[in-house]
């Protein structure tokens, strides 16, 4: 399953947000490796004014991939301080909201609302008026670079 579609949810004085409820479906259809866990995980975006989330099997992947690299590196240190030191696991409450941490609203300047961007695999967190400039800027460049996306053919050839 994917993250797909674009919702506008309200934040409370509490920093909750009611995450998408396709959003949830995906997180739940998410295989577990002998953890319980039921959220996601979120950490500030290095490409966007946003907060990027996933669950826990992409936050393993990427784990895995920066483990890839050479242990005494600097880019294996900043990825490693970036995504994985920055990241929190925010777990759903009853009525399937997670509790933002302030730092991370702050970063992406969201305050009473919050537009959750599906992207397959990951989904963004933007504050709306940001995200309305960038989808616009984001729609120009699909345009205009159309032909370099190709349809993949079934077993991941072109």
């Amino acid at each position: 399953m994917l993250f797909l579609s674009t919702y506008l949810n309200k934040i409370d004085k509490k920093g909750r947000v009611s995450v998408p409820a396709q959003f949830r479906a995906v997180i739940a259809e998410i295989p577990r490796s002998g953890s319980d866990f039921l959220g996601i995980v979120a950490y500030g975006s290095f490409l966007h004014p946003c907060i990027e989330a996933c669950g826990m099997d992409r936050m393993e992947k990427l784990s895995n991939s920066i483990d890839d690299l050479d242990p005494y590196s600097d880019n294996r240190d900043a990825f490693a301080t970036t995504i994985l030191g920055g990241s929190v696991q925010l777990a759903f409450d009853s009525e399937g909201r997670v509790a933002i941490p302030e730092n991370l609203l702050k970063s992406a300047g969201i305050k009473e609302s919050a537009m959750f961007v599906g992207k397959g695999k990951t989904f963004e967190i933007w504050r709306p008026e940001s995200f309305t400039e960038y989808s616009a800027k984001a729609r120009e460049i699909a345009k205009k670079e159309r032909a370099s996306l190709q349809l993949s053919k079934p077993g991941g050839n072109k």
